[in-house]
């Protein structure tokens, strides 16, 4: 089975979480930016994938069209890690993280796709097998910035069956709220995004101890200061989180190695794809650190989550964007039911992909 073609395909779609946009750094987040990978095949398969998007898409794709593409097409597929291996070798002057290794992560999904397909097995098995078939799912919702809104939708998210949700708050006051709705019982997380220097994080993370925590997510920048995190962990007992910004295996354990994490997020779409992915799992399983992989994605790297966790993650939970699309190339395989979202089981990621819905959100510019 032979490489004819690498497209990616950049889509953006509104969406709506009930407040105010979020903004980032070129004004307000009012779009879903999903960067999607096709791989066609001389065999008739086509293979889809997804490179990490959002506010990186332009850099992605400009990646993906320049650098990596090339070095795909006309390649036989056969053993993933094995090809994957090999454009890292020939990428490594590129940096080990940022755009090259999104759009890797991008090429890798894509393949495992690819070989599920052709094999005639969901990507589970590939990995050694599931050992279930439905994923606890926890609501992650955007930043709203005011208690009322933090309140009302962390009780909606509640009342849709979730048992756990996770704040992208700054504040004490935005958070109580979220307890309060939440109630005892309901597992609650709280994501700064780096918002804090360390004295800051400890502080806060002093002030957040009454809210029962189940983790504290990224609460410094820079990203990488994990001598800080480690020293939040030591000096406050909270849970740390952190992982999304990694950018591969030896980073990771570099990480955990510091005692900087008591939770490790790899993120399928930046880390490398798959492949990577399970590397750095495996090095965070041997030091006795939990693994919540981070996904707050609607494309393949949502369901390629879906199936490492059902084959290799038998105690996490899958996260999932609290927000609706206009509309979604994948369907229904996206939603969550009852807090839990269905690991396909049709070979490959197991996914029907709409391309008029492509067409119609398509960013060509």
């Amino acid at each position: 089975m032979k490489i004819t073609r690498v497209e990616p395909i950049l889509i953006a779609v509104p969406y709506e979480h009930g407040g105010p946009k979020p903004m980032r750094p070129l004004g307000p987040w009012t779009h879903m930016e999903t960067l999607l990978v096709r791989i066609d095949t001389d065999a008739g398969l086509i293979g889809w994938g997804e490179a990490f998007g959002f506010a990186a898409s332009p850099l992605t794709r400009e990646a993906l069209s320049r650098m990596v593409a090339p070095l795909c097409v006309g390649r036989e597929v056969a053993d993933v890690p094995s090809f994957m291996t090999d454009l890292q070798r020939k990428l490594h002057a590129m940096g080990r993280h940022g755009p090259v290794s999104f759009a890797l992560a991008g090429i890798d999904i894509a393949l495992w796709d690819l070989v599920g397909k052709a094999r005639g097995v969901p990507l589970h098995r590939l990995l050694g097998g599931a050992s279930r078939d439905r994923i606890p799912t926890y609501a992650s919702l955007l930043r709203y910035g005011n208690p009322d809104l933090v309140g009302r939708f962390t009780q909606e998210a509640v009342g849709q069956g979730y048992t756990a949700v996770k704040l992208h708050e700054h504040l004490v006051e935005t958070v109580a709220p979220g307890r309060r709705a939440a109630g005892p019982d309901i597992a609650l997380m709280v994501d700064t995004n780096c918002a804090w220097t360390p004295d800051e994080a400890i502080a806060m993370a002093r002030k957040l101890k009454e809210y029962n925590l189940a983790w504290l997510e990224e609460p410094v920048y820079p990203v990488d200061d994990y001598d800080a995190m480690a020293r939040i962990r030591g000096e406050t007992g909270v849970t740390v989180a952190a992982g999304e910004n990694i950018g591969n295996a030896g980073e990771a354990r570099r990480a955990i190695e510091l005692g900087a994490l008591d939770i490790f997020q790899p993120s399928v779409t930046k880390i490398g794809g798959i492949a990577a992915m399970r590397e750095a799992i495996t090095i965070a399983r041997q030091h006795g650190v939990r693994v919540m992989p981070h996904s707050p994605y609607f494309g393949p790297g949502l369901i390629a989550t879906l199936h490492v966790i059902a084959a290799c993650l038998p105690d996490s939970m899958c996260e999932r964007f609290y927000c609706e699309l206009e509309a979604t190339p994948l369907g229904a395989a996206i939603d969550a039911r009852d807090g839990h979202m269905q690991v396909p089981q049709r070979p490959g990621l197991g996914i029907d992909v709409d391309e008029t819905v492509i067409e119609r959100y398509r960013v060509v510019s």
